[in-house]
């Protein structure tokens, strides 16, 4: 989901990015938090919610019939249905209240998951060295637009994305991904201070 919730590249953002020092062993850990979708992105929302309850107006009569009648695939049918229209807005409200944080103190990276504030799931990665992250360009199609090479298909090559990689116990932990690698290697420089 790197590519739609992005990490902030300055320690210089506040709102996004925390360092704590703590006084005990004066370790100072460092914490990025992806920005959320851009303003653009509810009023998709917006029409997406208006359109569902559109659908449940237009529906009502019809799941409570289907609710009332004797026939069990009928009844669930109609709970399909009804449920379907329920968390159908909570699951595209979750993308806008989804958050990721990376957290770095010394040779550990902690990746915690978060949606409506309520953390979910984390992942913690040990390095095998304090530098032992690295950028990666990944591509999983052909570029047939550059393989043939021609002025009018210029604009539809497949440029591909890039990965930020933590090696840890010899493996490479997958961690984030950036349409631009400056971006990444801003991020990867960020965490090796740290």
């Amino acid at each position: 989901m790197g590519l739609m919730y992005i990490f902030p590249v300055d320690i210089e953002d506040r709102e996004r990015t925390e360092l704590i020092i703590d006084p005990q062993t004066q370790k100072e850990t460092i914490i990025l938090k992806t920005y959320g979708l851009p303003m653009v992105f509810w009023s998709y929302l917006a029409a997406a919610l208006i359109v569902i309850a559109t659908m449940w107006l237009a529906s009502k009569a019809a799941i409570t019939k289907l609710l009332s009648y004797d026939d069990r695939t009928l009844v669930a049918l109609g709970y399909l249905v009804h449920y379907t229209l329920i968390l159908t807005p909570l699951v595209l409200l979750s993308f806008f209240f989804y958050e990721k944080h990376l957290k770095k103190t010394g040779n550990d990276i902690t990746l915690i998951y978060k949606i409506f504030f309520i953390k979910f799931f984390s992942k913690k990665i040990v390095l095998d060295s304090n530098e032992a992250l690295s950028v990666d360009h990944f591509m999983d199609s052909p570029n047939i637009a550059k393989i043939h090479n021609k002025e009018e298909l210029r604009g539809f090559e497949n440029k591909g994305y890039f990965e930020l990689y933590a090696k840890s116990a010899g493996k490479n932990v997958f961690i984030d991904r950036h349409t631009r690698k400056a971006d990444l290697i801003k991020i990867r420089n960020l965490l090796s201070k740290y």
